[in-house]
């Protein structure tokens, strides 16, 4: 399983050799066979007879942090889904994007990030899963930033990297609070084991955080405004990240999670409140919209909102019907994704205002969105895939059970009115994309391009998912033993398989849902009658516009502080830094008693090291009063070689060596750059300038100094001296410790510092080599 998750990364790596090698053949080709290969080789797990695959590999034991992956229904489902639509997104982009853009780029992201999400479905540990939920905020930053020129996609990428930034670090204080009181890193442990959260004071808190993540993902009301921006973005883009992939990961973690949480009431109402909400004004929103991305974006944003709402239901129908639905959603809204990037690759725009009447010339394309917008609208009709969920939908607000907790109470008897709401506006804004594009009278002369059918092989990837839409209309039952069951029973176990049909007689939800046709027909037709109603609602409140109205005043008075410290004078930038220091370690210091020294086991000073000090004292001195560049330097170099006698009288001959060698290399530099270093001259300061600086100065000598002293009195910690001196051996192999602690001990720590030294290496070489090409012209 772990070379499935992998392989997108790992094919990434070579993606650029293969293009180079095979220049004339389009990348999409050679890409397009990983995400179809993980597809093909995950269908063999479906079936009734389908039981949990675990594997775990030691990563970080110590932390108990193991790439630990575990394959369930709900996994499967996910992983089909971002394999599968994937694929179809890959051999839609061939014929999409075009050839002089920086196609390798685009792969290669696309590739991060299906690896990205493919960790994030099947990780057991909670940290590896954060790893890969972090993953995926970067590569689909990179993505939809993908169009960088664009001025307007800049600032939206800054918007939606704030909204990850801000939001999404709660949820790993969540992870690390489930990890402290469960004492496991492993979600199956956890759900195995709830007792310690549920009891905790911290469970609010707790439940919060995880929230407020998944929120934020899956773009919930108010941390929805993100994902319009997110439009900007290339048509395959947003048809993976926003129909079957990135968004669905917020529903995921909480469905994930729900067996944890399901028995908290506050759970019912917060996510059920939440999701339905979103449902509502997300629909609302879409009928406002005039960008077809745009309506499609808030159209994700209620599509979202009621699998949400049903993951906070918890019933057992709630739950397969979430679970159904996010399988359908993912065909129907991938397919209106890609028939929307038809629209503008063949007319030259999104706005539904200057387009209509386009049947004639797309006839296809209208086709497969009448079934994709029908689907979406939940049209009781029996080869409509969203119809059968969306009733189901209906049947899980109506049975909703009255809670112990008021407002619980309230809020179930509120949801299936709301429920009927939000789902009018979808049938509104369905109707208004379908008929505003392919309906209506023809608007040629306000058309960029000459409107006609797009190519075979743009038209293939929305054929095969409408064609999904259709094959889970007419035999539902093909996915629901195989697929559904076992997704619907990871999240709950009291789930059993649902009798999926489309005739379940004239019941309440049929009833839901003709009211629903029935209203939804009467405000298409009279639209813009009623559409001034945005005016007032929201009218000038707009979530964008508090958003903006927030940046606005943070950029305003950080400017203002920013202002008050960068005057450009070195001298300031160091008395605020230095002074800084001082007071904050001055201030704990003595709230921790730092100052209680200790003058017991101090060891004897020769006469020798008092010399030696005493020199270094002097020569450190000397540097203030020495005009004399030569004599500076050398006067430095006295300082250095104190210390390094220093080390050798305190039989450290490794420390020595290396004091030495940097002293004797830092002098010669200075005596090679002699001719290059300024004149000294003795600055006039006025006797205030030199009162703060000596003020500054001698405190933190001082300072630093107690702290030394301060260092050896305290004994917070065990010494881990003893550690080193004992496994020094047996876990480095080596006698000499301070090799050991710098090889393996501390190996991170000398990795990153030979990083360092290499990219200063190869900056000093750039400048080099363009300095000698600039003389060279």
């Amino acid at each position: 399983m772990i070379f499935t998750i992998f392989i997108p990364l790992l094919f990434a790596l070579i993606l650029p050799l293969i293009s180079r090698c095979i220049p004339k053949v389009h990348p999409g080709y050679f890409v397009l066979f990983v995400p179809l290969g993980i597809f093909i080789y995950y269908i063999q797990y479906i079936g009734s007879k389908f039981t949990a695959i675990t594997e775990t590999y030691k990563w970080i034991p110590s932390l108990h942090i193991n790439l630990t992956f575990h394959l369930d229904g709900l996994s499967l489902l996910f992983v089909l889904l971002i394999s599968g639509i994937g694929s179809l997104v890959v051999l839609y982009s061939i014929f999409y994007l075009h050839t002089y853009e920086r196609l390798n780029h685009f792969y290669i992201y696309l590739l991060i990030f299906m690896t990205a999400m493919l960790g994030v479905v099947t990780s057991d540990n909670v940290f590896v899963l954060y790893t890969f939920w972090e993953l995926t905020s970067i590569s689909s930053f990179l993505l939809i930033g993908y169009w960088h020129f664009k001025e307007t996609l800049q600032i939206r990428c800054f918007k939606i990297n704030a909204y990850y930034c801000i939001w999404w670090i709660k949820y790993v204080w969540g992870l690390i609070f489930l990890t402290i009181l469960t004492g496991t890193t492993s979600i199956r442990e956890m759900i195995a084991n709830p007792e310690p959260i549920l009891n905790s004071q911290f469970l609010p808190l707790i439940l919060a955080f995880i929230l407020l993540g998944a929120f934020t993902k899956s773009a919930q009301f108010p941390f929805h405004i993100w994902l319009p921006d997110a439009m900007e973005a290339p048509t395959p883009v947003s048809a993976y990240l926003h129909s079957a992939t990135m968004v669905k990961a917020g529903l995921y973690l909480i469905a994930r999670f729900s067996p944890i949480f399901a028995t908290y009431e506050w759970f019912f109402i917060v996510v059920s409140l939440v999701g339905i909400i979103t449902l509502c004004w997300g629909s609302y929103m879409a009928v406002r919209q005039t960008d077809l991305k745009a309506i499609l974006a808030y159209s994700t944003i209620s599509q979202l909102g009621m699998i949400m709402a049903m993951l906070g239901f918890g019933t057992e129908v709630a739950i397969f019907a979430a679970v159904f639905h996010i399988l359908n959603h993912a065909t129907f809204k991938g397919g209106l994704f890609m028939i929307a990037g038809i629209v503008d690759h063949e007319t030259g725009t999104r706005d539904i205002r200057k387009l209509g009447g386009l049947l004639t010339f797309m006839p296809i394309s209208a086709t497969l969105a009448l079934f994709g917008t029908f689907s979406m609208a939940g049209i009781p009709l029996p080869f409509l895939n969203g119809f059968y969920s969306k009733e189901m939908f209906f049947e899980s607000a109506v049975l909703l059970s009255n809670e112990t907790n008021s407002f619980a109470a309230f809020l179930s008897n509120a949801v299936p009115y709301l429920a009927i709401l939000g789902s009018v506006f979808t049938f509104v804004y369905s109707m208004y994309f379908l008929f505003g594009v392919f309906g209506g009278q023809k608007k040629l002369d306000q058309l960029p391009k000459k409107p006609h059918e797009a190519p075979i092989g743009m038209l293939l990837s929305p054929f095969i998912l409408v064609s999904g839409v259709i094959l889970i209309g007419l035999f539902p039952s093909l996915f629901n033993q195989s697929l559904l069951t076992h997704a619907a029973s990871s999240i709950s176990q009291t789930v059993n398989t649902m009798d999926i049909k489309f005739w379940h007689g004239l019941n309440v939800p049929f009833i839901m849902s003709l009211i629903v046709v029935g209203i939804g027909i009467i405000l298409t037709i009279t639209r813009k009658t009623w559409q001034p109603i945005y005016r007032l609602l929201p009218g000038k409140f707009s979530l964008n516009k508090v958003y903006d109205s927030i940046i606005k005043n943070v950029d305003v008075f950080s400017k203002r502080i920013t202002n008050f410290y960068m005057t450009g004078s070195l001298r300031t930038y160091m008395l605020i830094i230095i002074g800084t220091i001082v007071a904050v370690t001055t201030f704990i210091m003595i709230n921790t008693d730092g100052f209680n020294i200790k003058y017991d086991n101090l060891a004897s000073i020769s006469v020798l090291e008092i010399t030696v000090v005493i020199a270094i004292i002097i020569a450190a001195l000397a540097t203030i009063f020495t005009n004399h560049k030569l004599a500076v330097i050398l006067v430095t170099g006295i300082v250095g070689y104190g210390v390094a006698i220093l080390f050798v009288i305190y039989r450290a001959p490794d420390l020595a060596l290396t004091q030495l060698v940097i002293e004797t290399v830092s002098v010669v530099l200075f005596l090679l750059c002699f001719y290059h270093l300024p004149k000294m001259q003795k600055r006039d300061e006025k006797p205030k300038t030199k009162l703060v600086n000596a003020i500054i100065a001698i405190s933190f000598g001082t300072l630093m100094t107690i702290v030394g002293i301060s260092a050896h009195s305290s004994n917070w910690f065990k010494s881990i001296s003893d550690y080193f001196i004992e496994t020094a051996d047996t876990i480095g192999g080596g006698t000499n410790i301070v090799n050991v602690i710098l090889v393996d001990m501390r190996g991170l720590d000398t990795l990153f510092e030979i990083t360092v030294l290499g990219i200063a290496a190869l900056a000093i070489y750039s400048l080099i080599k363009l300095r000698k090409d600039k003389e060279a012209k």
